[in-house]
């Protein structure tokens, strides 16, 4: 056996399940219903050209209000392409409020109102469970326990933060189907965020908080 007849089976077998592919899902995939980065235009287009560098402020153009540009949002630094979703964050679409910024924050706590900002501090508590009237919670606790309860309660709900946020980011990068992808990156200042006022819970991650049993 030869390198050659190897390869003639593997071709074989190649063809033989893009066929299959293409027959059981009625035409719409060679690929079993995967659509690898390679088979996505937008995405070549974008590894071509290399990382799209914009700052915060320059990021804005990108909001869909200049039709020649493409429609751009950020989350948690990582930029995407959401052009494809125009009608969703373009001018007068539902979701228009994410376009052109990084709002991280409002992606987790669903605050649009007043959360349309890239700073994730202290979102953690909207996950930590808390004591009816009582926010600090800890009844009969020593404060050794407590304080090792608090700590095991907040590692969890800043495991939730991040899946909540890398969620959002699979979404972003086609990984559900949708037609989005990444393209670069948000350049800040070193030390940007200790520059910025700390926020409280918004009123809706508040409410949402759960109770401790």
């Amino acid at each position: 056996i030869t390198a050659l007849d190897i390869l003639r089976v593997l071709s074989g077998v190649l063809l033989l399940s893009c066929t299959l592919s293409y027959f059981v899902t009625a035409g719409d995939s060679i690929l079993w219903g995967q659509r690898p980065w390679f088979s996505r235009a937008g995405v070549v287009r974008a590894w071509i050209r290399g990382p799209t560098l914009l700052t915060d402020a320059e990021l804005t153009a990108y909001s869909g209000a200049d039709p020649a540009l493409p429609i751009l949002l950020a989350l948690n630094g990582s930029i995407y392409d959401v052009t494809a979703g125009r009608h969703f964050y373009g001018p007068g679409g539902g979701y228009h409020f994410f376009a052109g910024r990084d709002a991280a924050r409002a992606f987790v706590t669903g605050c649009f109102d007043t959360d349309l900002t890239a700073d994730l501090r202290g979102v953690e508590d909207m996950f930590v469970a808390v004591e009816e009237g009582d926010d600090d919670g800890g009844g009969g606790e020593t404060s050794a326990e407590r304080k090792n309860r608090r700590a095991k309660e907040l590692r969890e709900a800043r495991r939730k933060v991040r899946d909540a946020v890398e969620g959002w980011q699979k979404v972003f990068r086609g990984e559900t189907g949708k037609e989005y992808f990444e393209v670069g990156r948000v350049v800040r200042e070193e030390g940007w965020l200790e520059r910025e006022p700390r926020r409280e819970l918004c009123e809706r991650a508040r409410k949402a908080r759960p109770k401790r049993k």
